[in-house]
C-alpha cells in the first residue's frame, strides 16, 4: 500500500513538472486568421492564429499580475495594432523579411513570447495561474479592435506616462485626434515612475560629439529651450548644439522625455518621469484606472479619444 502510494505520488509530481513542456509541444496547426511572426533571435517565420499570437503578446508586453481588465485594454490594442499590420486584411506586414507579417521585436513590432520563454519567466508554479489569466483576457475580447471612423486605428501604448500622456505630432510629427494628451495619475505604482542618471561632464560630451565643456560657460552649457503640450523636452540646447528631446533621450537612454537635468560637480543629472514614448494606452496607468473599478471599454476609451471597439470582420 505504502509503495503504491509512493509510486502514484511520484506520478503526479512528474505529469505537473512535464505538463507544461508536453503542452508547448502539443500545439495544432493553426486555423482562421494567421499571423506569420518572424522570430529574430532564431531567423525564422511561424505561423500562429491571430488569438494565440496576441496571448504571447499580452503575455510579452504586460505583467501578467495586472488587473484582468487591464490586460483586456491591453489585449485589445495588441489585437488593433496587428491588424493594421497584417497583410491578410492588406497591411504592410513586416517589411524587412518577406513573408512576414511582424516581428518578435519590441522596437520595431511588439514584444511576443511564447509558451516555453513564458515558462521561464514566470516559473512552473506561476504558469498555469498566469497564462489561465492572460488566456481568459484575450478569449473574453476575442475580435475586438478599436476603430476611428470605421478604420483600425494606430493603438500605440506604453509603459508609463508620468502626469500626462504626449500627443502623437510630438513623437511621430503626425497628429492623430484619437492620440491626445491625457491627464495620468494612475501610474504612480509603476517601478519605472521615477529614474535618475548622471553622466560625468566628459562621458556626456563623447556621447554626444561635443566640444570639451569649460567651467566658466557655467549653466548656459545646458538649457531647456521650450515643452510640449504635456510638460516633456521638446528641445534642449546642450554645448552649443540643439537636440529635440525624443532625440537625447535615444542618445543617453533616457526613460523618457519627461526630465529635468542639472549640472553640479563636473556631473549632468538628469531625473526622468515616466517610461517610454507616453503615447497612447499607458499600462501602469490601465492596471491603475482598473484598481479604481474601470473595465477595459472604459481604458480603451480613455486613452484612445472618440473611437469605438467593433468586431473584427473575418472576411
Amino acid at each position: 500500500m505504502k509503495q503504491t502510494f509512493c509510486g502514484l505520488f511520484l506520478f503526479l509530481v512528474i505529469l505537473v513538472l512535464l505538463l507544461p513542456l508536453i503542452l508547448i509541444k502539443c500545439d495544432t496547426k493553426p486555423k482562421g486568421i494567421i499571423v506569420r511572426l518572424y522570430l529574430k533571435n532564431e531567423n525564422k517565420i511561424i505561423p500562429l492564429e491571430l488569438e494565440e499570437y496576441i496571448k504571447g503578446v499580452v503575455a510579452a508586453e504586460m505583467p501578467a499580475k495586472f488587473h484582468l481588465e487591464a490586460l483586456k485594454a491591453q489585449a485589445i490594442a495588441a489585437r488593433t495594432v496587428t491588424v493594421k499590420r497584417l497583410k491578410h486584411f492588406g497591411g504592410p506586414g513586416y517589411q524587412a523579411v518577406q513573408g512576414a507579417d511582424l516581428s518578435d521585436d519590441v522596437n520595431d513590432s511588439q514584444a511576443w513570447l511564447g509558451k516555453a520563454d513564458l515558462l521561464k519567466k514566470w516559473g512552473l508554479f506561476n504558469y498555469y495561474t498566469y497564462w489561465r489569466k492572460i488566456s481568459r483576457a484575450v478569449e473574453e475580447t476575442s475580435g475586438l479592435i478599436i476603430t476611428y471612423e470605421g478604420k483600425p486605428v494606430d493603438a500605440v501604448y506604453h509603459s508609463t506616462s508620468g502626469p500626462k500622456t504626449e500627443n502623437s505630432e510630438e513623437v511621430w510629427g503626425v497628429f492623430q485626434p484619437y492620440l491626445r494628451s491625457v491627464q495620468c495619475p494612475f501610474d504612480k505604482h509603476s517601478p519605472r515612475y521615477f529614474e535618475e542618471k548622471t553622466f560625468p561632464l566628459l562621458e556626456l560630451q563623447s556621447r554626444l560629439g561635443l566640444d570639451t565643456y569649460s567651467p566658466s560657460s557655467g549653466d548656459s552649457f545646458i538649457r531647456i529651450i521650450n515643452y510640449t503640450a504635456s510638460g516633456r523636452v521638446k528641445n534642449i540646447k546642450i554645448g552649443g548644439r540643439v537636440y529635440q528631446g525624443k532625440e537625447l533621450r535615444s542618445l543617453l537612454g533616457l526613460n523618457s522625455t519627461f526630465f529635468t537635468c542639472q549640472i553640479s560637480d563636473q556631473k549632468v543629472v538628469f531625473k526622468t518621469i515616466g517610461y517610454g514614448h507616453g503615447v497612447g494606452l499607458c499600462q501602469y496607468g490601465a492596471d491603475g484606472l482598473a484598481e479604481l473599478g474601470k473595465d477595459y471599454k472604459e481604458i480603451i476609451h480613455y486613452y484612445y479619444q472618440g473611437v469605438e471597439i467593433r468586431k473584427l470582420s473575418l472576411k
